[in-house]
């Protein structure tokens, strides 16, 4: 088969949809517990939710300007009803698990949802003492004029319609909504176990907020607004004010999807809202059930049942930082020893919070820079930088106030760090500062000034730490510290491109770089040594690069490449893409590190052997568009590391997933055959790993990263170098 009769990319989006469906499939197993079968299909909710607002907003736009196909060969239209016929085969499946299989087995379990028309006397009086005293207070309902002029809407919010109809004017229909208020808890508990929903109460005593009038239908509906919204990048003087402006924008922007309850009780409010939204047909989207799982997510985490979740897993405190945090040796002291690595979440977040925290508390240390993108709302980092700030050390922050989504909390932690002292940059123009960094400079007997650096792939979050699969490092060599200060530099300052000696950055020479190392892989490759690329990121979408890859494939390079989620290389093409496999790993912690690794001509040579890590994915936007990292891990213990990292990975035959040529996602199953032998149990790469982060540390769990803090304290140097 010829390459040109096979297109050479898929097309993204329908990529990315293929992610959620594959994360769907989690939840649709049926030997999971019920709770964490939930948690699966709520994040699919979330996650389209996200998406309509961003990529179909986008989609649409492409079509009211006329842009052609895109690299998989779509047009704008093509991709708009495929999108939308796979996204309604998700929701079908998604809530045909729900109603059928996860409701039943939480009902079983002592967790039962009742519906409307479902309540006993007694939880039908208590359930309407509960609204009249609890809900209708607080309720506000709001007309929609005889012109149809709408009442602010805000996207992401549950609404309930009504259709009334005045007592002796049947001829006449009236519509009022009410916005289920956020500060009341969806979920309203029930003695004996059970749970209604607070739209269910509404729909169920809501008429009484429209005396003299009845009912006559219902609908509740959720709309995503267009949220792919772009900042004034010339108003440096008051960009604050700029990026205000951009979150009001999208509380009013175009409807790009409305979901709403499924059934005849709301068909004529469905045709009427889709008119008065300026919808197309397949902009809505009827649902069996309760709407807005990703609302829900909360309920699978909730303390309580738990029969019905699976066991939690343990975090494990970093074994090379182990006798630091018990006060024997300073963080900077086992720091200047050896680079150290730590992977979330199998190991603590700690030693990242604590090197914010010791470097606030410690006299000797005069500077702190970072480069925050996101971060928790009450983030123990936003604190030790405010600390070393008012202690007087100079401290410089990098606030991302373009990160979507999280702009009015980056906002917020911007003027809290400003009060406090600290030098607040807010990104750049043009660019999204996206690198993971920072930066302690300290000052030593002996050594003078010495720096000390953290790099990552992943964010400052100690929230997202305990679920996202993640690596750092901290390491005090002198080269990638120069680096780190000329890369601080030029975010801050005025700077013309330097070359680095180590750090290698988006968007001046990470993806050039890249290249180049795919296509020395290539030149070096050889019958006896083949050329070897391991990758893992979360989406690919770059064409160069991809195409560089066929290039590489061509030329003998075995290439395995795991992507979380989009990918629109397509592997087995016969002389294009035939020596390249895809792997999508879907499990219990999000995959979300970045890792990159070169044979470099080295075959059973490890010397030549290089992997990086980074914060950036191998997508247009980060190599182009961002401001990103790479970096080289340099010492042969996290070296051999990272090579047990990968391949665990490229062996795992419990949650991997194989990319076909013709788009379809598999089953990995054991090399050798389709089944698993009797007796073999399948490998599962992050059950691997938190085994042996269970092994390193036996002894140093750490239950919760609040509780660990507490164990670590802050060791400084007197005047002989001597630690009091």
């Amino acid at each position: 088969m010829s390459d040109t009769t096979i297109p050479h990319f898929f097309n993204r989006d329908l990529s990315w949809i293929d992610f959620n469906e594959r994360v769907l499939e989690e939840g649709l197993r049926s030997e999971l517990p019920p709770l964490d079968r939930f948690w699966f299909l709520s994040i699919v909710s979330a996650n389209f939710d996200e998406f309509f607002m961003v990529r179909v907003a986008a989609m649409k736009r492409a079509l009211l300007s006329g842009v052609g196909s895109d690299p998989s060969g779509l047009r704008p239209d093509e991709q708009l009803r495929r999108t939308a016929e796979k996204a309604r085969s998700i929701i079908r499946r998604q809530y045909d698990c729900l109603l059928h299989e996860i409701f039943p087995r939480l009902a079983r379990g002592g967790l039962e949802l009742i519906r409307p028309g479902a309540y006993s006397a007694a939880q039908k009086e208590y359930l309407e003492g509960f609204f009249h005293g609890q809900i209708y207070p607080v309720l506000t309902p709001l007309r929609i004029e005889e012109d149809g002029a709408l009442p602010f809407i805000g996207g992401n919010n549950l609404y309930i319609a009504f259709q009334l109809e005045r007592e002796g004017e049947a001829a006449e229909r009236h519509i009022a909504i009410i916005q289920l208020p956020k500060g009341l808890d969806r979920i309203v508990r029930l003695p004996g176990g059970h749970w209604a929903l607070l739209e269910d109460l509404v729909l169920t005593w809501g008429a009484d907020l429209f005396p003299g009038y009845q009912v006559k239908e219902t609908m509740v509906f959720k709309i995503n607004r267009d949220a792919d919204f772009s900042v004034d990048e010339k108003r440096d003087e008051d960009f604050i004010e700029a990026m205000e402006e951009v979150i009001e924008g999208r509380s009013h922007s175009p409807v790009v999807r409305m979901t709403c309850s499924a059934g005849s009780a709301a068909g004529s409010l469905k045709e009427k809202f889709k008119q008065l939204l300026e919808l197309e047909e397949q902009d809505l989207y009827e649902i069996d059930g309760p709407l807005d799982l990703g609302g829900l997510m909360d309920f699978a985490a909730a303390p309580g049942f738990e029969n019905l979740r699976s066991k939690a897993w343990k975090t494990y405190r970093n074994t090379t930082f182990s006798d630091a945090a018990a006060g024997a040796e300073s963080l900077w002291d086992r720091i200047s020893r050896q680079d150290v690595l730590i992977h979330l979440p199998y190991e603590s977040f700690d030693p990242v919070v604590r090197f914010f925290q010791d470097a606030a508390a410690d006299p000797q240390v005069i500077s702190i820079k970072t480069a925050l993108y996101r971060t928790s709302g009450n983030s123990p980092i936003i604190k030790a930088l405010e600390q070393a700030a008012l202690q007087g050390k100079h401290v410089t922050a990098v606030v991302e106030l373009k990160a979507r989504f999280d702009e009015e909390r980056n906002i917020s932690w911007a003027n809290r760090l400003e009060k406090a002292g600290v030098l607040v940059v807010y990104g750049l123009a043009r660019l999204k500062v996206h690198a993971k960094i920072s930066m302690v400079i300290r000052r030593e007997n002996g050594a003078g000034i010495k720096r000390y650096v953290h790099l990552s792939t992943g964010n400052y979050n100690d929230k997202t730490a305990r679920q996202y699969e993640d690596l750092g490092l901290f390491t005090a060599r002198e080269d990638i510290a120069m680096d780190a200060s000329v890369f601080f530099n030029m975010l801050t300052g005025y700077s013309a491109i330097q070359s680095m000696r180590r750090l290698v950055i988006a968007p001046t020479a990470l993806k050039r770089r890249l290249l180049e190392l795919i296509d020395r892989e290539a030149k070096r490759s050889g019958r006896e040594h083949p050329g070897r690329i391991i990758a893992k990121l979360n989406s690919l979408a770059d064409t160069d690069v991809i195409e560089s890859l066929y290039s590489a494939s061509k030329a003998g390079v075995q290439i395995t490449l795991i992507v979380r989620g989009i990918c629109m290389l397509i592997p087995g093409i016969p002389e294009l893409s035939e020596n390249i496999r895809v792997i999508s790993i879907i499990g219990h912690y999000l995959e979300h590190s970045r890792i990159y690794y070169f044979a470099n001509g080295g075959g059973g040579l490890k010397s030549g052997e290089e992997y990086y890590l980074a914060s950036a994915d191998w997508m247009p936007r980060n190599l182009e568009r961002r401001v990103e990292l790479m970096f080289p891990i340099l010492q042969d213990d996290i070296k051999a590391r990272l090579r047990d990292i990968l391949n665990a990975y490229s062996r795992d035959t419990a949650q991997a997933r194989l990319l076909s040529t013709d788009g379809s996602w598999k089953r990995r199953r054991p090399e050798g055959g389709e089944t698993l032998s009797k007796g073999e149990a399948p490998f599962s790469v992050q059950e691997y790993l938190l085994s042996l982060a269970a092994k390193a540390g036996a002894n140093l769990w750490a239950p919760r990263q609040e509780e660990a803090r507490g164990a670590f304290v802050v060791r400084r140097s007197d005047t002989k170098g001597q630690y009091c």
